[in-house]
């Protein structure tokens, strides 16, 4: 083998560690699993994740709960008798999730300034009596000016969203107040594709209905995440040098 193959071979290995360092591991993970399908993750607790943080909310002061005498019922309780909705830490609830939101917004503003701004002394000490030599010298106008400004602008949105579907969500927290943080992850898989739906947020335990559903409008600081990797959505992503050229180019 000749010096000069061999040193094109090992530029090509250099060209291709350096590409894969500077795609990152990522790109190594998606060529180890070329015709092979996408895995699915592992079932974990969220609470174990890098970067959890439990959820901190204003909390009314607690109330010092209060027994009376020959009676079954205790002030503070949420119900008479014991349901199997979820309420503690680790029990399950599912999370119908029913978005249907369309805006249709349009405004336009006009807004225009016309000033002029002229003063003088026509004659000065008898400016006009003195003579042309006179007038040369002697102010006139003192001030002359012009402005004008104008402004156009128009505005437009038109959106329209769908979403149905349901997840079943984990209870990984009870604030003080009895409302219960959830988060809910699920994966489907169809051919080279999967579809992620993450359902996460804060629920009063008495929005959850008697079949331990509860809609998606009733959780409060919700967060909603709907979509998908694997083959196709690879395909529809620009590529990463495209990417970093849209970020640099100041045009």
């Amino acid at each position: 083998m000749s010096v000069s193959r061999i040193n094109r071979l090992v530029l090509t290995g250099a060209l291709l560690s350096l590409a894969a360092v500077a795609s990152g591991c990522s790109s190594i993970d998606r060529l180890s699993q070329i015709g092979e399908k996408p895995k699915l993750t592992e079932i974990e607790n969220p609470t174990t994740q890098p970067g959890y943080k439990p959820v901190q909310m204003p909390m009314p002061k607690p109330e010092q709960a209060s027994y009376n005498a020959n009676s079954l019922w205790r002030n503070g309780s949420r119900a008479f008798f014991k349901d199997q909705r979820a309420a503690r830490i680790g029990d399950l609830l599912t999370v119908t999730v029913n978005i249907t939101d369309k805006a249709t917004l349009s405004n336009e503003t006009q807004r225009s300034r016309s000033n002029k701004e002229d003063s003088g002394i026509t004659d000065f000490i008898g400016a006009q009596t003195l003579g042309a030599q006179a007038k040369k010298v002697l102010p006139g106008r003192i001030l002359t000016a012009d402005s004008t400004a104008s402004s156009d602008g128009k505005g437009s949105v038109n959106r329209q969203e769908a979403l149905q579907t349901n997840v079943a969500a984990v209870v990984t927290q009870v604030l003080p107040n009895g409302n219960l943080v959830v988060e809910g992850k699920q994966e489907i898989r169809v051919n080279f594709e999967i579809r992620e739906l993450i359902v996460a947020g804060i629920v009063r335990p008495e929005d959850i209905q008697s079949d331990n559903t509860i809609d998606s409008s009733k959780i409060a600081q919700a967060r909603i995440a709907y979509g998908g990797r694997g083959q196709i959505t690879d395909i529809q992503q620009p590529r990463y040098g495209q990417q970093v050229m849209d970020v640099l180019l100041p045009f």
